[in-house]
């Protein structure tokens, strides 16, 4: 069962400081510049904790960490974070425009989760991880013993969490990023409102969508705490709980978009020889290579009706694979029928794998790949001549990352796209 629990968040007081300018994107998707620019916006900015500046004099004693928790120390005595005086769960609503154009509100709530194995199917994973963050990550929770970053999980049912989190009143945090998505949050410490959230939580079952590192890193140093309380170990602990965003998987503002594949750097590359060997898995339509990345989603939108549909675009050629042959099907043996029929297992099994060969490891380290999500990058950066070939993809629908996480399955690395990620800087959960 999922056991959700109210916490007293730690948060910035927003009488000293604006919003706007002390928050940040998730760690894993904050660039070089986007880094600077954070250190700009104010001395308090989040960033100095979660992905500090690393310096050539670092050393045990002076590092990204320690200066994090100093800094950490430093917020709260200041009062610039303080902790919330109630338990509370905070709901939280992303306003947003859609590459497409498109608006959309996508809904959830913050509040505590108990850890679980995955063994206890409880809270289920649909992406592998790599150990060099989890390091980092662990390196840093040790350092301040508070969770920043919030997990991003998916539950389902009909929408009563939703209507029980409702509210008129105004939000406690109301602040834009940089990319125009509206972030509200309402902290809400009603016990009642809160015993009815946990009751239609208890039966859950939840799935990861962004944070598979994260949560992984703090299931990792719940055990190096149930270690070094031995048998006095308290399941009730506050390492026993990490901070998490629940968003239910069939609200309409729940948006997955495509993540698209950009292949450089390959020794040798012929498009007649890629073309060649991949009518041995598909059926392969060559189209106007000129086309733009408006044409290509909606031609992918389209095909995708009859089944898996991948865009292939070189210099010169731009060409439609779709309609899996058995010499596929045989690649993909030892595969569940789920695995299968998705199109990035397909496009990695068969052509990255299979055509180019590329190997698991190389995919793994990104040797020869790079993702995107933007379309019109991918396209460009194959015709300035900086890529080889990019692989435009349909994005994967929810109901295929529940079955397939469910089934205890896991997809290729950045198989989703959980579109807007979540604001960084808006709670934070202190272990003590």
């Amino acid at each position: 069962m999922a056991d959700i629990l109210p916490f007293r968040a730690l948060r910035y007081d927003l009488q000293r400081v604006f919003a706007s300018q002390v928050v940040t994107q998730p760690y894993d998707k904050i660039t070089p510049a986007m880094q600077e620019r954070y250190y700009a916006a104010s001395p308090y900015n989040l960033v100095r904790i979660i992905l500090g500046r690393r310096e050539p004099s670092d050393g045990p004693s002076n590092n990204v960490y320690t200066r994090a928790a100093a800094c950490a120390r430093q917020w709260r005595s200041a009062g610039i974070l303080r902790q919330d005086s109630a338990p509370s769960v905070y709901a939280y609503s992303q306003t947003f425009t859609a590459p497409s154009g498109s608006s959309f509100e996508r809904r959830g709530f913050i509040a505590l989760g108990h850890m679980e194995d995955y063994s206890a199917k409880v809270v289920f994973r649909h992406e592998q991880t790599l150990s060099k963050p989890k390091a980092d990550r662990l390196d840093l929770l040790r350092a301040t013993r508070t969770h920043y970053e919030q997990l991003f999980l998916l539950y389902e049912d009909s929408g009563e969490i939703d209507s029980l989190l409702a509210t008129s009143q105004t939000p406690t945090i109301d602040v834009a990023d940089e990319y125009g998505v509206a972030h509200r949050v309402w902290q809400i410490s009603d016990p009642a409102v809160i015993a009815s959230v946990q009751e239609k939580m208890r039966d859950k079952k939840l799935v990861i969508a962004d944070g598979h590192h994260r949560y992984e890193t703090a299931l990792n140093y719940r055990d190096e705490c149930r270690t070094a309380a031995g048998a006095g170990s308290n399941p009730q602990a506050s390492h026993e709980f990490v901070m998490m965003t629940l968003v239910n998987m069939n609200d309409p503002g729940l948006l997955v978009l495509p993540t698209h594949r950009v292949v450089h750097s390959l020794e040798s590359f012929s498009v007649d020889e890629f073309q060649n060997a991949s009518r041995t898995f598909f059926e392969v339509e060559e189209i106007d290579s000129a086309i733009d990345a408006a044409r290509a989603t909606a031609l992918l939108r389209d095909r995708s009706r009859a089944g898996t549909a991948l865009l292939a675009v070189t210099t010169s050629r731009a060409l439609i694979l779709h309609s899996p042959k058995a010499a596929g099907v045989q690649l993909l043996t030892g595969l569940s029928a789920r695995q299968q029929a998705l199109d990035v297992v397909q496009l990695h099994k068969c052509l990255l794998e299979g055509v180019l060969k590329l190997s698991e490891e190389s995919i793994r380290n990104q040797q020869n790949l790079s993702y995107l999500r933007d379309a019109s990058e991918a396209l460009t950066q194959v015709r300035t001549g900086a890529a080889n070939i990019a692989f435009l993809m349909n994005p994967c629908p929810v109901a295929q990352v529940r079955d397939v996480a469910f089934a205890g399955e896991v997809m290729p690395q950045k198989s989703t796209d959980f579109y807007p990620k979540l604001l960084s800087g808006l709670t934070a959960y202190a272990l003590d």
